[in-house]
């Protein structure tokens, strides 16, 4: 099975940037989709990114300041969040699908990593 292990969480203050990343085991990137949800307290999962061969995909909330890419040689996904605001504050989770349809809804991916806490300050 796919494994994920992410990094890159912390605390930045509102305007800054971070970047996250997911690194892979037991699938390719060429055969799986790859997404970016966040959990805030009290609220439900969100996509915020996606990924798949030939396409990506962006939460309203987040395009134009954030960026999904792949490194398909390391296998990593990472997560670029600039112009950060206090609002993207979440628990950010990595995920993979087990095939190369995109996909926007949590329930369509079916692997998940540990999570990572990104905190943006006021």
């Amino acid at each position: 099975q796919v494994q994920l292990v992410e990094s890159g969480g912390g605390l930045v203050q509102a305007g800054g940037s971070l970047r996250l990343s997911c690194a892979a085991s037991g699938r390719t990137f060429s055969s799986s989709a790859m997404g970016w949800f966040r959990q805030a307290p009290g609220k439900e999962r969100q996509i915020v990114a996606a990924w798949t061969i030939g396409s990506t995909k962006y939460a309203d909330s987040v395009k134009g300041r954030f960026t999904i890419s792949v490194d398909i040689a390391k296998n990593t996904v990472y997560l670029q969040m600039n112009s950060l605001k206090p609002e993207d504050t979440a628990v950010y989770y990595c995920a993979a699908r087990a095939g190369r349809r995109i996909g926007v809804q949590s329930h369509e991916y079916d692997y998940w990593g540990q999570g990572t806490q990104v905190t943006v300050s006021s």
